[in-house]
């Protein structure tokens, strides 16, 4: 029997790996950028063209590599960052597996012209689909110049499951993101079709926090500062009252690199108990200074989840840090008076000061109240009262008094008790009420034909038994039909804002706005693009009242995120669903018997009531049977 297991060539074990660590352009982008920064790079520039399914182009400023180096950089397992296993764990660059630009060779063309510092030439080598096509000396600066065209143009496959040009370009400025707040040192510039989407200079930390994701932030960071034998922790976290249910900034860094990590992410959350409404999150960027030696990072392809050695010991530290800035910047709440640099205010001196005498009363010690005698009659008689005039008070009654005033005065002589009547006065025309002149309106109030139930459910009588509606509910599948039909009609009804409001997306959040531009629209927003990622929200739909706009506008573009909907009436469903549930009414508010009669109406006048388009359950109807054995 003839052996069957061979040894695969290069070219195919490039492409096995490439599926691991190449997985869409950002990964180019991440690998590329991360090998310049690793070559000492000041400023890098990265040009992207079609979202990167046509060219991605990375140039630095960094030390070059020699032609030998240019030559071996593209095989496999080549690095100059390690030389032995023991080297995995005293790392300090971004790269060490050596496999980056080996399985970037294998799935793409790749352009590369490099040179070292103080040499006159430089090295152009041309690789497509691992095979070297060319190679010569060239002039060029100094540094780095790669050039990926046509990525996955041998695997077609690969290349059909790449997702719309708008989500690639926001997988790659995420990307983008995480290596710029990793890096305020070095410069970077990144364009799009020609067009530049960020201008990074170096500078602090802060400042490359506010240049990525606008200056609003920066109010709402609180420093983060705290150094131990085991880790220094450093960085920025949010103030409690920043606090959303979506579109938190998180961000963990350990070493210069950014990774995942929900072990830490809880610390955080712990921290802020008590200070945020359950379910919602706030932004943090915090960086783990750690020595290499107690943690892996080589355990994941992408590197993005890390191993600590010594992990229970940095979550209390983390949660004590955070809990400590908080309290440090009075961001949770106390009862302790800080009298640190008040004005010095002097105590109440009971001795009155010279010169200065109280005020003297003086008073009657024999005048008693109760003892009528003992008053002077000339002094508090009432004749010693003079009568006001009748003409300062009758005119304000004049008009006032009845017709017949003679008939009510009473006989000068007495009259006896049975012979005695009071006259009956003259009969006048009734005044007019609110609804005689609409002798129609019926001024009875309905009897109530729905109950509701604690303010979240409408309990209504039908023929089978009693039918139990979640109001809420309810209320999310009539406006979700509503939506949807406007955005099919393209009929919105929007309504214009007096005061136009502000909202910030980061770079990443750009292009996924962007593509849901025309959906926005069609359901009553009107945006309008101000330059640097903020939009003026000038229109919203009408009926959304007591909502905040540029909260509603961030969820939604969120949510667009998360589900990363293709197919454009998935991404129409999607945002027609966000936009119901926040505008549907909440529970426990009561509803009057008009309100649930037209909530009821308008909800069995859909297509399909009995569920929420997101499959929960609306309303439940108890059987008439079920009820009567309750009580049997």
């Amino acid at each position: 029997m003839s052996d069957v297991i061979r040894l695969l060539p290069d070219s195919v074990a490039n492409q096995i790996a490439a599926g691991e660590v190449i997985q869409r352009p950002a990964s180019v982008v991440k690998e590329l950028v991360e090998n310049a920064i690793d070559a000492g790079a000041h400023h890098i520039d990265v040009l992207v063209t079609d979202a990167g399914k046509t060219c991605i182009q990375v140039i630095d400023d960094g030390k070059g590599m020699s032609e030998t180096d240019a030559r071996l950089a593209f095989e496999r397992h080549a690095t100059s960052k390690i030389r032995q296993a023991a080297d995995l764990f005293a790392l300090h660059t971004m790269g060490f597996r050596g496999e980056a630009l080996a399985s970037i060779a294998a799935v793409a063309q790749v352009d590369l012209r490099t040179c070292q510092e103080g040499e006159q030439l430089g090295t152009h080598i041309c690789i497509s689909g691992s095979k070297v096509e060319s190679q010569e000396a060239i002039a060029c600066s100094q540094g780095s110049n790669f050039s990926v065209k046509n990525l996955f143009f041998n695997i077609p496959a690969r290349r059909k499951f790449l997702k719309s040009n708008q989500t690639e370009l926001s997988n790659i400025l995420t990307e983008f993101e995480r290596i710029a707040l990793v890096n305020p040192e070095v410069s970077f510039t990144l364009h799009h079709n020609d067009t530049e989407m960020l201008n990074l200079p170096a500078i602090q930390l802060r400042q490359r926090i506010m240049g990525v994701f606008g200056k609003k932030l920066n109010q709402d960071l609180l420093s983060l500062d705290i150094e131990t034998s085991m880790v220094k922790i450093h960085g920025f976290i949010g103030k409690p009252e920043t606090a959303r249910k979506k579109g938190a900034r998180q961000f963990f860094f350990v070493n210069g690199r950014y990774m995942r990590h929900p072990y830490f992410h809880k610390a955080v959350v712990d921290a802020y108990e008590n200070l945020i409404p359950a379910g919602e999150q706030v932004s943090y960027f915090i960086y783990f200074d750690v020595d290499p030696a107690n943690i892996d990072v080589n355990i994941h392809p992408t590197k993005t989840e890390i191993k600590f050695e010594n992990e229970q010991p940095i979550w209390q530290i983390l949660s004590a840090a955070v809990k400590e800035t908080l309290g440090r910047f009075n961001a949770v709440p106390s009862i302790d008076f800080d009298t640190e640099g008040m004005p010095d205010i002097p105590a109440f001196d009971a001795v009155p000061a010279s010169g200065v005498r109280p005020p003297s009363t003086s008073y009657d010690p024999s005048y008693n109240p109760f003892n009528v005698s003992s008053v002077p009659p000339s002094q508090y008689s009432p004749s010693s009262y003079n009568k006001k005039q009748h003409t300062e008070w009758e005119p304000l009654f004049q008009g006032l008094e009845r017709k017949n005033t003679a008939s009510w005065d009473m006989p000068s002589s007495p009259v006896p008790e049975e012979t005695w009547s009071e006259p009956e006065p003259e009969s006048q025309p009734a005044e007019p009420t609110l609804y005689d002149e609409h002798p129609d309106v019926n001024v009875a109030e309905k009897s109530a034909q729905h109950y509701q139930y604690k303010g979240s459910y409408i309990l209504t009588s039908v023929k089978s038994g009693l039918m139990i509606i979640d109001q809420q509910r309810a209320h999310v599948r009539i406006l979700y039909d509503k939506y949807m039909s406007q955005i099919a009609n393209r009929k919105n009804v929007s309504q214009r804002m007096l005061f136009p409001d502000m909202v910030h997306f980061s770079p990443a959040e750009v292009p996924v706005l962007e593509e849901i531009m025309d959906d926005l629209t069609a359901l009553g927003f009107e945006l309008s693009n101000l330059g640097g990622g903020s939009y003026a929200i000038n229109g919203v739909p009408a009926g959304i009242e007591g909502l905040n706009p540029e909260t509603l506008v961030t969820n939604m573009v969120q949510t667009a995120i998360e589900k990363g909907c293709k197919v454009k009436e998935e991404v129409q469903s999607m945002l027609a669903l966000s936009l119901a549930k926040a505008a549907a009414i909440v529970p426990g508010q009561v509803l009057t018997n008009e309100e649930m009669n037209n909530l009821v109406d308008e909800l069995f006048a859909v297509a399909t009531p009995n569920y929420t388009p997101d499959g929960k359950v609306v309303l439940s109807v108890l059987k008439e049977d079920d009820l009567e054995k309750l009580f049997k």
